[in-house]
């Protein structure tokens, strides 16, 4: 290994840490829905990282076409800035759905208070709701399918420094040093992502969620949505 594919292996590592600490959207929206969910600890963890291989591996093989086939580095950082649009409006749109399918079924579930009035002048109370009066079987699908979407999402999230500044200045000593750099960014992105949720997970198992819990998936919502327009509009 020569110098410059050592200290571009130092800087995968650092990257891979730092972009994925610094970007909310890598596992804010694993957390809010784990615990709106209740998906387990194994359940969110597989989740999390099968989603953090796709986001890693459709930049890599990207960038291995690119410099296998000799593609320009700036027709391959536009077609990167491409993608990340599209994740953040599937972000966008996927949280801006969740939230409002969540207040709505929220609503649906408030309770009703009914007196009633029997001969003799007895009285009694009691409640209901209406959500089972009007439940739909497609009130649940986008529970079903949140993994998918995830998966879709960071499919399209592109890990923004790997090709310019780690992938094709390792390609210029020799390919395998730009498969080493992609694997350490790759390896040490999963890591940090799954290990940020991960305390996140254990740290709420130790808090009383209850008071918020009927909120749970409103919020999930809310954040997926405020994550992408970070994306979006703020570049995190």
């Amino acid at each position: 290994m020569n110098d410059s594919i050592a200290l571009l292996s130092v800087t995968a590592i650092s990257i891979g840490f730092f972009h994925t600490i610094l970007g909310p959207d890598h596992y804010l929206p694993f957390i809010v829905l784990s615990e709106a969910k209740k998906w387990t600890l194994r359940k969110t963890m597989f989740i999390t990282f099968i989603c953090g291989l796709g986001h890693v591996l459709s930049s890599v093989i990207l960038g291995l076409i690119g410099i296998a086939v000799g593609i320009s580095l700036n027709k391959l950082v536009d077609t990167e800035s491409f993608r990340g649009n599209i994740a953040a409006w599937l972000f966008i749109a996927f949280g801006l759905v969740y939230m409002i399918i969540s207040i709505r079924n929220l609503i649906r579930n408030k309770k009703h208070s009914h007196s009633h009035f029997h001969p003799g002048g007895e009285k009694h109370s009691h409640e209901h709701d209406h959500h089972r009066e009007h439940l739909h079987v497609h009130d649940t699908d986008v529970v079903k399918t949140t993994p998918w979407i995830l998966f879709l999402i960071f499919i399209f999230g592109p890990c923004e420094p790997l090709i310019p500044i780690l992938m094709y200045p390792a390609a210029q000593s020799n390919i395998g040093g730009a498969v080493l750099v992609s694997v350490l960014f790759s390896a040490v992105t999963i890591a940090t992502m799954m290990s940020v949720v991960l305390v996140f997970k254990l740290g709420f198992s130790r808090i009383n969620l209850k008071p918020v819990e009927k909120y749970s998936n409103v919020i999930a919502g809310t954040v997926i949505f405020l994550s992408g327009m970070a994306i979006q509009f703020l570049g995190l």
